[in-house]
């Protein structure tokens, strides 16, 4: 059985990837560990709670970092709504929030079972980077880290022009992460912006009348609604649901790329941007593998599987 970690800033893509981890068989969802990012993490952790009660999981939720660790980045609220779940107003969850931090969560979960957690990260790195200073050796004890994140090609979604939003939103903690891993696989923008599910096929999936499909119809509204308005696509953009597919079925990548990748910490309209050293000229050993390409038949299929 697979066990993952889920470090996450719900938000609306983040809920979807949430219920694909726990559609698939054999995946338990060990922990999810909560960041502020989209929201704030109030909201974050309340949005976990929801998601997870919807769900029937039991997995504990850790509440971690309330900003990143150079505050200043704006959030997604204009693409999330307000609450980060579409405005949708869900009635408080009555779970209890475990009182550990979630980057102390993230060393002592890793040291029970060391070399068995894959962690797949879907919100800002700050959690991680914390994690980090906490235990230097961090890397060695999962088995594997899935990261959505960065714009390799400098198509950025932020204010930042070549910037994607996880990474702007807390620079500093993704080049502390990037730095101290020696091998992770990343899920960029552009990657998502490859694998768009056109909306009649998404509209199918809202029909089906189940609980989870009903859930996905409601909180996804306003995310497509600003999709369509304000990127001018015509299909769901499901950046963490792509992530997690990868994190799920690693065989679904069709195409990847191996490259020393680092974090730019300043510039006027580059602070956060990924740069990749795609002509070796550092003399870094690649440390990223860049995810270009997945079968997006099957991508579709696991993003179905958790609305039934």
């Amino acid at each position: 059985m697979e066990r993952i970690i889920i470090d996450t800033d719900p938000g609306v893509d983040d809920a979807h990837a949430i219920m694909m981890a726990s559609a698939y068989e054999d995946v338990e969802i060990v922990a999810l560990t909560a960041v502020a990012g989209n929201v704030s993490l109030e909201r974050t952790v309340a949005n976990s709670c929801t998601i997870l009660d919807l769900l029937g999981e039991d997995a504990p939720i850790f509440a971690g970092c309330s900003s990143a660790l150079v505050p200043g980045a704006d959030d997604a609220a204009h693409v999330h709504g307000e609450d980060g779940l579409g405005d949708v107003a869900f009635a408080p969850s009555q779970r209890t929030v475990e009182k550990e931090h979630a980057s102390a969560a993230l060393v002592r979960l890793a040291h029970e079972s060391p070399g068995e957690l894959t962690l797949v990260t879907i919100g800002p790195l700050t959690n991680v980077a914390v994690a980090l200073k906490l235990d230097p050796g961090l890397p060695s004890r999962f088995k594997r880290l899935v990261i959505m994140g960065g714009a390799v090609d400098a198509h950025g979604n932020t204010p930042n022009f070549t910037s994607e939003f996880n990474i702007y939103a807390d620079p500093e903690a993704a080049h502390i992460v990037f730095s101290a891993w020696p091998q992770f696989t990343l899920v960029g923008w552009e990657a998502t912006m490859a694998h768009g599910i056109p909306l009649e096929i998404v509209n199918e999936w809202q029909s089906t009348g189940s609980a989870r499909a009903r859930f996905f119809a409601q909180i996804y509204r306003k995310t497509i609604q600003f999709t369509t308005t304000e990127l001018g696509r015509s299909d769901l953009l499901g950046a963490d649901g792509l992530a997690m597919a990868v994190a799920l079925e690693p065989s679904i990548v069709q195409s990847a790329e191996q490259r020393f990748v680092t974090v730019e910490l300043d510039g006027q309209n580059t602070r956060g941007q990924t740069t990749v050293d795609w002509y070796s000229r550092s003399g870094n050993p690649a440390n990223v593998q860049i995810v270009r390409q997945v079968d997006q038949q099957r991508f579709q299929e696991l993003m179905e599987l958790a609305l039934i």
